[in-house]
């Protein structure tokens, strides 16, 4: 069961999120000997929306939701208070302490030296009729994450940026077929379309909007429009990527903490903000790479630096 946080207590440190980073920080900043907490809408971020997660050392396969039950084991076996399912709505600093108030929809708050936040992101969603419904059963937002799971089949990648392009270009590696379909033209750079133009398995359909996915149990294609005919028509698949970005989860801060014109967490190599005392960490920052290794790593470094800014305060 998991230890609640008190209202009553100042903790050396509060981490926002629950997902690879957040858990990774409370983990570093316990065995530093902190009196840390966490406090979260969610364990597990958007691991739990992975099916099968290939690409963490120590695990060859293992699903999204089996790895978040290892990590929050691990954390609960360090007896690390837990408010979940609460969303923060604002933080509270003063230039006269270091001390800084984390307040909560349930109209609580919570006081804390330092603060890591690492609330992540949410990718762009289509928006079209069956994308929930197949979500995880052929809807992925991640082509490193899922691609090994569709070898040989027939896909499709929905967008025209770096991202998109670059997946479709990694995907066709494996894939029987790739068909880029975007609603307008391609926004990828140069070097990226040479390369794809290289790739005889890969098809490309622009000017086309995607109007919704279809299946049984699994999704079995897409439902398209083109644009400059007006006819509509399916393009069967196994499973549709869809890379048109994402959105950092960082609203709560938006009028404290500098960001990014993506609306990205600013942090240097000490995963620290341009606020003293608050750090940042995973894909709610300006970091490339959004993986969860790398965002469990960052948490790591979060939680060191927010250790050594700790140990500068006078008691």
């Amino acid at each position: 069961m998991d230890i609640q946080l008190k209202n009553e207590t100042v903790y050396d440190l509060l981490i926002i999120g629950g997902g690879p980073a957040g858990l990774n920080a409370a983990l570093y900043a316990k065995r530093k000997g902190l009196n840390v907490g966490i406090i979260a809408k969610d364990i597990g971020g958007q691991v739990m929306d992975t099916s099968t997660v290939e690409n963490y050392l120590g695990f060859p396969s293992v699903e999204g939701f089996e790895l978040i039950e290892k990590f929050k084991e691990h954390v609960n076996g360090l007896n690390i208070p837990i408010a979940e399912f609460i969303s923060v709505e604002g933080i509270n600093t003063s230039d006269k302490s270091p001390i800084k108030e984390i307040v909560t929809d349930d109209g609580k708050s919570y006081k804390a030296k330092s603060i890591i936040i690492s609330t992540g992101s949410k990718p762009r969603k289509l928006g079209v009729p069956g994308e929930k419904e197949y979500t995880a059963r052929g809807v992925s937002y991640c082509a490193i994450c899922d691609g090994p799971l569709f070898a040989e089949e027939d896909l499709i990648v929905a967008g025209g940026g770096n991202s998109a392009v670059e997946a479709a270009i990694d995907l066709a590696k494996i894939a029987n077929k790739v068909t880029i379909v975007h609603r307008s033209q391609f926004r990828a750079d140069k070097i990226l379309l040479d390369q794809l133009e290289k790739l005889n398995n890969v098809e490309i359909k622009l000017n086309t909007q995607i109007e919704e996915i279809i299946g049984d149990n699994m999704m079995t294609g897409v439902k398209v429009l083109d644009k400059e005919s007006g006819n509509s028509y399916t393009i069967d698949a196994a499973g549709i990527f869809v890379e048109i970005g994402y959105l950092p989860n960082s609203d709560i801060v938006k009028d404290l903490i500098e960001l990014n014109d993506r609306g990205e967490i600013i942090v240097n190599n000490y995963s620290e903000t341009n606020i003293k005392g608050i750090f940042a960490a995973g894909d709610v920052t300006n970091s490339p790479y959004k993986q969860i290794i790398i965002s469990a790593a960052e948490g790591a470094r979060a939680a060191l630096a927010a250790n050594d800014y700790l140990n500068t305060l006078e008691d």
